[in-house]
This record gives C-alpha cells, structure tokens and sequence, in this order.
C-alpha cells in the first residue's frame, strides 16, 4: 500500500498549494508513482498550478460517488510520467459525501500508487478531515510568523486527533536576513511552538513567482532555491538525510538550525 500524506496549514496563503505540487513533481521525477488529489472542494487552484484546468473532466466528488471510476477522473500530468492528477469540484462542498465512501477511495489510491499528496483546504473541516481520515503522514506548511503558527498548531491538534501522528513541518517564505534582525521569528521559536520536527526549510524566492507565471514547478527551475528545497524535502520523505540547505552564506541562524531539523 502507498502512503497517503495531507498536505495542511490551518491558514490560507502559507504557500500549501504550491508545495504540494512540488512535492508531487518532485517525488514523481525519483521514479515514484504518485497521485496529486486536489481536496479543496469548492475552491481549487491546485489544477492551474499544473497546467492541467482544461483537462478535467470529473472530480475526486464524482469518483467517492460512483459517477464514474478512479480512472476515469485521473489525469496523466504532461510534464511527468509518474505523475497523475485528481481535481477537487469547484461548484460545490464536502457536505454531502459519506465517509465510509470517502475511506474507500483512498484505499482504492493508496493500493495503486506510492505516494498520494492531498492538498487539504485551509481550516480544519470539509474537506480537510475528509482528507485526514485515512492520512499516513501529515506535512503542515506554515509561516515564521504567530498567525500562521497558531493556526498550524490547532491543525496539528485535530490530526492528532483522527489518529495521525507522523507529523512533519515545513517552514515557508523563510527570511535569514529578517530573521537575524529579529523582523521574522527564528526557527527555534517556531518549533517549539508546533513541537513537531521540521522537514524542510523554504526561503522566500523570486524565482519561485517566476516559475509560476511561467506555468512552471520551481524544482524545474535551477536558479530557485525554493525549488532546489523542495527537491531536499522530497528526498527526505523518501527516507534520505538531507543536510539543511545554507541559502544565505551572510546568515547565522542556520547554524543555530542544525539541531532542530528532523532526521
């Protein structure tokens, strides 16, 4: 059986859409057969970010109620032979899907591909702990910043309460320089704040915003250190130790990172 992770961060604009699609691109280019399900139902955006909004047929709603099959509602990414693509619906919400469908499914996803990457809503119900319900592993993306982190953590605190407790966490729109002027939170205050380990740290990058205008994954871009840091977190989701990526020579706050990453 594959593994399911969420994707989550309790607060909108954290930058989760857009790990999980370089997250799944990444872990597809290692070989992996991966699904990307888009569980923000209502709103999706997950669909633009790969390209793929004028292939869609059918949504992951269609396939949990049976109006067509798992297949049928796949879509094969045109970048990446390993990666495949379920959009959410965009005309309606969660409330009327049933749970032992919604186990189902993922069972049915789980036993065909290695990795299934969920990108759940911001907030914590809906679509979220549709998603959670049969989650592997949880992957919270969040900010250096106190609303940000207060929201992660409550999302940290329902997980574990559906029964998730490999819980990782992923550092976005990070700042060194921001950070040793004490502008933006360190990362010890963030970590111990979530008191979960943290699996990747992402700097805030130009290069990110010029792949995504380009209709591009910043892991494609090799002038992005975003990208060159997701490839790093892909790479320790496939059980591999990555050293902390040093992506400000001038800083010294990632010496101080060192103890606190995960192994």
């Amino acid at each position: 059986m594959g593994k399911i992770i969420i994707v989550a961060s309790g607060k909108g604009g954290t930058g989760k859409t857009t790990t999980s699609a370089n997250l799944g691109a990444a872990l597809a280019a290692r070989e992996n057969l991966v699904a990307l399900v888009d569980m923000d139902m209502g709103l999706r955006n997950l669909d633009v970010l790969l390209g793929l909004e004028n292939s869609i047929v059918y949504d992951i709603s269609d396939v949990i109620e049976g109006a067509c099959t798992l297949d049928e509602a796949l879509i094969k990414d045109t970048r990446y032979e390993n990666l495949y693509f379920i959009p959410a619906p965009q005309t309606r919400g969660a409330a009327e899907l049933k749970d032992e469908d919604v186990h189902r499914i993922w069972q049915q996803i789980a036993a065909r591909f290695d990795y299934c990457i969920v990108d759940a809503p911001a907030g914590v119900d809906g679509g979220f702990l549709y998603a959670a319900m049969s989650a592997d592993s949880a992957i919270i993306v969040t900010m250096p910043e106190l609303t940000a982190l207060r929201d992660a953590d409550r999302t940290i605190s329902v997980l574990e309460d559906y029964g998730v407790t490999d819980i990782k966490v992923v550092i976005n729109r990070v700042r060194a320089d921001m950070i040793d002027r004490g502008i933006m939170m360190n990362m010890d205050d963030c970590v111990d704040m979530l008191q979960v380990p943290v699996l990747g740290i992402i700097p805030d990058d130009d290069e990110l915003i010029v792949s995504y205008l380009k209709g591009e994954n910043a892991i494609d871009n090799e002038n992005s250190k975003a990208g060159r840091a997701f490839l790093n977190v892909a790479a320790r989701i496939c059980g591999e130790e990555v050293p902390v990526m040093n992506f400000d020579e001038k800083s010294g706050f990632f010496k101080r990172l060192k103890k606190r990453f995960a192994k």
